[in-house]
């Protein structure tokens, strides 16, 4: 899936309406003694670890509603991020309604005044209260790295056939080629294959189950384009090393992709 440039225009639209002045803090890094979370997010995931501590700021009060965040080149630096990076990590927060942009003199990005509430993940018995859900989230995100990041380099070891290898860049291809309300299933089965390339099937099982607990802590957050093209990316690097035979390859590239999830998660569910 690929976004257009008018994506990237989200934020600005947003604006569309001015707004009448609204007094600001003329020093709003003050309310950011915030440089606490706003620390440089690592390079492989920089789009989801931006998101993520924006949204820890707002979540923890640091940023709080009607609050401006710093501008734009001072956030960035904050961050050490591009702008381009940034500007994308808040279009998706303002999509999902967590922050809004004012145009004119008093404008800038400010948090929404009233930010959506608690997220909760769409299972059968969510838990009942947020340190459960943490705890449940911590769990989901400790087996998923066992399982995935072990059946990737376990696939990449493993000979396959000419059929094994079509099925699996396949399965990439359905992944980069779904619209918005396939990709999870898409995804799923992108996963779910490189455990059954494995030869043990033993394993689908417990993929299966972890996907499911996946999904269901996604299922509550929003489909965030950027995202969706990062992992297609990462995507092909776990392709790429397992088809090498590349075992370290194949783990690391895994691990890297399941980071990405993994800070998306945390911010909205932190």
């Amino acid at each position: 899936m690929k976004t257009g440039a008018g994506d990237e225009r989200v934020v600005a639209d947003a604006a569309a309406e001015p707004a009448a002045p609204v007094p600001v803090s003329p020093e709003p890094a003050e309310v950011l003694s915030a440089g606490l979370l706003l620390t440089p997010a690592r390079p492989a995931n920089a789009f989801e670890e931006t998101v993520q501590r924006l949204l820890q700021s707002i979540r923890l009060g640091l940023i709080g509603p009607g609050d401006r965040l710093p501008p734009e080149r001072e956030l960035a630096g904050m961050l050490e991020v591009s702008r381009d990076t940034l500007r994308e990590a808040i279009a998706s927060l303002a999509e999902a309604g967590w922050v809004v942009s004012r145009r004119g003199r008093y404008g800038g990005t400010f948090v929404a005044d009233a930010p959506p509430e608690r997220t909760t993940p769409h299972s059968p018995a969510p838990p009942a209260d947020p340190a459960s859900l943490a705890t449940e989230l911590e769990d989901t995100l400790a087996l998923r790295a066992v399982i995935e990041v072990g059946s990737a380099r376990r696939a990449a070891e493993r000979p396959l056939t000419a059929g094994d290898r079509e099925r699996l860049w396949q399965a990439y291809r359905d992944c980069h080629d779904a619209g918005a309300d396939q990709y999870r299933t898409a995804d799923s089965r992108f996963h779910l294959l490189i455990a059954e390339l494995l030869g043990a099937p033993s394993v689908i099982p417990l993929m299966a189950d972890v996907r499911m607990r996946v999904n269901a802590f996604l299922d509550g957050i929003p489909l965030l384009a950027p995202n969706i093209l990062h992992s297609d990316e990462q995507h092909r690097a776990i392709v790429g090393a397992i088809l090498r035979g590349s075992g370290d390859d194949a783990a690391h590239a895994m691990a890297e992709h399941l980071e990405g999830t993994e800070a998306l998660l945390r911010g909205f569910y932190g």
